[in-house]
């Protein structure tokens, strides 16, 4: 008991309730859009191209998103730019389930998108405002399990209510987030946000913030290390399943496994991997996490059995857990109190890589095989930590310049 009130008393109850948020909101979402695809081929007559492009849609406007959303909320809030998100998704997702012409299916998920990169990370600034640095990567580190538990719950909800009537997911969807959205703004004003959002505003404009962003070197380096990761991290969310179906004859089976495998896996062991890696700076954690992708990705190619395929999952998914609070947290240190929102944003440009990632997934997978494929990625994937490692150390050299400055001075 006296635990469980530690646990409550050493975060800012806006803290528990975005983390909480994070479950509803991805067990709402995870409720739906893994299955848009299906839907639209049922109840519209588009072609397989169209409905991927309308996915795609999402996403790409997604990733230009985060950075316009994060300047916003430094010079606006957070409050207006997370509220405005959710009561966008709230449309957003009863609208799915009532339009019919594929025009508005678009422009739906567009917004979605951009819904979701003004979400994410501005939700991740202000949990970062609101917690000592100290305790900064078990924060990232339990909205990280926060995901996984809301992702691993609603595709589960989702083929039920299917059952009952196709449109009725995305009606759901939109009413939770509906919910959320006023929970969360009566609890911004009730505990006063808006006083520690006016310590927290920055006069800064998207020319301002972009010129910065560009001019941060070791930002870049971080930047281009995500990239490479999530190229690597795509290959089990989108080419795994392909190779498994052409190398397996129950491949499909084998692959909605080892997604439980993921999800159940992320769930416990989040806990004693964020209480190893907290004894270390976040660099570790993300080295050894790459290290972990790696070793999963070996792991793929070499398998020849559904256990081993499981083992390298697990261990796949331990460098996720490790990889993604750390280099968030890398990320928060870097950024100036002022422009927290600004630098989460731009982290959303590692999206490049997840469309990128596909694509030179398929290439090698359909020109050289499964082996080359995975072998590649895990080569790949462990280039990244040298981009982490490059951007460490130039953070290093212009902090210890500036130092030898001042004390010439």
């Amino acid at each position: 008991m006296n635990r469980l009130r530690n646990f409550y008393t050493s975060y800012h109850p806006i803290v528990h309730t975005l983390i909480l948020g994070t479950v509803m909101a991805r067990a709402a979402s995870s409720m739906s859009l893994p299955f848009l695809a299906i839907y639209l081929a049922k109840h519209t007559s588009m072609s397989e191209v169209m409905i991927g492009v309308v996915i795609g849609m999402g996403a790409l406007a997604g990733t230009a998103g985060g950075f316009i959303g994060g300047t916003l909320s430094d010079a606006f809030g957070r409050r207006i730019i997370m509220l405005a998100a959710l009561f966008g998704w709230a449309f957003v997702f009863t609208g799915f389930s009532f339009v019919s012409l594929p025009v508005c299916f678009m422009l739906l998920n567009m917004v979605n998108g951009l819904c979701r990169s003004f979400y994410e990370p501005v939700s991740q600034a202000l949990m970062a405002d609101l917690t000592e640095p100290a305790k900064r990567f078990k924060v990232f580190s339990m909205r990280y399990m926060a995901i996984n538990v809301g992702v691993a719950v609603g595709p589960l909800l989702g083929a039920y209510f299917a059952t009952l009537d196709g449109a009725l997911p995305f009606l759901l969807t939109g009413v939770v987030y509906l919910i959320y959205a006023i929970a969360l703004w009566l609890l911004l004003s009730y505990f006063g946000i808006k006083s520690i959002e006016g310590e927290k505003k920055a006069p800064v404009t998207l020319r301002a913030a972009w010129s910065i962003i560009r001019s941060d070197i070791t930002f870049r380096y971080y930047i281009t290390g995500g990239i490479v990761g999530a190229i690597g991290y795509s290959q089990v969310m989108v080419t795994l399943s392909q190779y498994m179906e052409q190398s397996f004859s129950d491949g499909v089976k084998i692959f909605a496994l080892l997604m439980s495998v993921n999800a159940i896996a992320v769930i416990s062991m989040q806990i004693p991997l964020t209480k190893w890696a907290e004894r270390f700076r976040p660099f570790v954690a993300i080295a050894a996490g790459n290290l972990m992708f790696a070793l999963g990705d070996v792991g793929f190619a070499f398998s020849h059995s559904a256990a081993a395929l499981v083992i390298s999952m697990v261990v796949f998914t331990m460098g996720e857990i490790l990889n993604y609070p750390a280099a968030n947290v890398l990320i928060d240190k870097l950024a100036p109190e002022n422009m927290r929102g600004t630098y989460f944003g731009a982290q959303t440009f590692t999206n490049i890589g997840h469309f990128a990632g596909p694509w030179i997934g398929g290439l090698l997978l359909s020109s050289f095989g499964g082996n080359v494929l995975f072998l590649t990625m895990s080569i790949l994937t462990l280039s990244g930590t040298l981009f982490y490692m490059t951007g460490i150390r130039r953070l290093q050299a212009t902090q210890n310049r500036l130092k030898q400055e001042i004390f010439e001075n």
